[in-house]
């Protein structure tokens, strides 16, 4: 039998439930209470008193998942705090579940083979978005990664890439729309003819939590309690003292979206991918190579701009680092931002799955990719010598960089 306890404090809302499973027949029970403080103190007796309505002792449980956010700071902190203490004391894993994912699978069980469009109020006029498709075989699929983005420009955003998620979804029947991040404008006005309208006050649930948890605990993806951390997409919601004297104001706004979408790469953007490679690159990767990246499940990334793509990255995920394999921006749009997008990408992605850092190789004649990552956080911590091919049968070294995350 299978025990799976989820939390849920991301929002205003807290919740906990208990996933039963047995043979076929599979139970949820949730409780929650609502308020805008408190979860700190009410979710451990809230886990107390559903174990015990339901007669199932802390040692029986299999695991423990907790909603990893993005969501309020404090509140995701909570979860996965509580979740680490009960899985270190029983030394059980645990399962980390994004919040835009709950919600979207809440509106997977209504209406399958559809487009979710998925938003959650991050307070500040701003929304956390994501789109998923649900497939039979492998769940929810990301067709947008989640991004933050100011609410005005959730419409624009979505007219813009929204050929593009169809395409990677062909099968889809439709496009609906989820959670209460469409409430901060009337967004849905702009959506396409036809859009299936859900629920619009929906909100991350335990109840959802547990259910995606069942998915990933028959497919293995646990972590180790010390291993679990929150999803963060918001880096700051203060401006220093200094920056604040330079008259920056009081809260930094997210960078407005501009054109570009942030999208998995799939075998149909390698032709140009592989034309940026070898414009940009002295020893540039093959077709072989990228194909074999994406083969081998690699984290892999495209900036578009409509039909246009702008950059691409690709990692490697090792049991405690992320090794970044490649990151390149088209000559044409260098110095704009877009390798601190991708680079931010393969950030959250690693912190989804628990990895305490990242890590790459840079040529030591590359003086501008050294002072970007240097500004990016990055350290050396080693060199790997006659790395490089360097041309005329030479070999060059390569410095070694670590960027180590901050959970505390």
């Amino acid at each position: 039998m299978t025990h799976i306890l989820a939390l849920e404090t991301s929002t205003t809302t807290c919740s906990v439930a208990l996933l039963t499973e047995q043979g076929s027949s599979v139970t949820v029970v949730m409780r929650q209470l609502e308020g805008t403080a408190g979860h700190a103190a009410n979710l451990l007796p809230m886990v107390s008193a559903l174990l015990a309505e339901c007669g199932v002792e802390r040692a029986a449980l299999s695991a423990v998942a907790f909603g990893q956010g993005p969501g309020a700071f404090t509140g995701i902190r909570v979860a996965c705090g509580v979740a680490q203490g009960i899985g270190l004391a029983l030394q059980i894993p645990l399962i980390p579940i994004g919040a835009l994912p709950a919600v979207a699978s809440q509106a997977a069980g209504r209406l399958p083979q559809h487009l979710i469009l998925t938003a959650l109020d991050a307070r500040m006029d701003e929304a956390y978005f994501a789109v998923y498709v649900d497939d039979a075989e492998h769940g929810l699929v990301v067709l947008q990664p989640p991004v933050l983005l100011p609410a005005a420009q959730l419409p624009a955003f979505i007219a813009l890439r929204l050929p593009l998620w169809q395409s990677r979804a062909p099968a889809a029947v439709g496009v609906c729309c989820i959670g209460e991040g469409w409430g901060l404008l009337d967004a849905t006005s702009s959506l396409p003819l036809g859009c299936v309208v859900d629920d619009l006050q929906a909100r991350p649930t335990a109840h959802s939590v547990a259910t995606l948890a069942r998915r990933d605990w028959h497919a293995g993806q646990t972590v180790l309690p010390e291993q679990a951390a929150p999803l963060y997409l918001r880096d700051r919601v203060a401006f220093t003292v200094a920056e604040r004297a330079l008259g920056e104001g009081g809260n930094p706004r997210a960078l407005a979206p501009g054109q570009a979408a942030m999208v998995p790469m799939t075998i149909a953007d390698l032709p140009e991918a592989l034309e940026i490679e070898r414009a940009v690159q002295s020893f540039p990767w093959t077709l072989k190579n990228f194909e074999d990246a994406l083969a081998s499940g690699y984290e892999a990334w495209v900036l578009r701009q409509g039909s246009e793509l702008l950059g691409f990255c690709i990692a490697m995920q090792a049991p405690d680092v992320a090794h970044v394999l490649v990151i390149a921006v088209a000559r044409a749009h260098q110095r704009q931002g877009y390798a601190h997008q991708l680079l931010a990408q393969i950030t959250r992605s690693a912190q989804a799955l628990s990895a305490e850092g990242l890590l790459l190789e840079v040529r030591p004649s590359n003086h501008a990719a050294l002072a970007f990552y240097a500004r990016e956080g990055f350290n050396q911590i080693g060199v790997r010598r006659a790395y490089y091919p360097a041309g005329r049968g030479e070999r060059e070294d390569a410095y070694v960089l670590k960027k180590t995350f901050d959970h505390t």
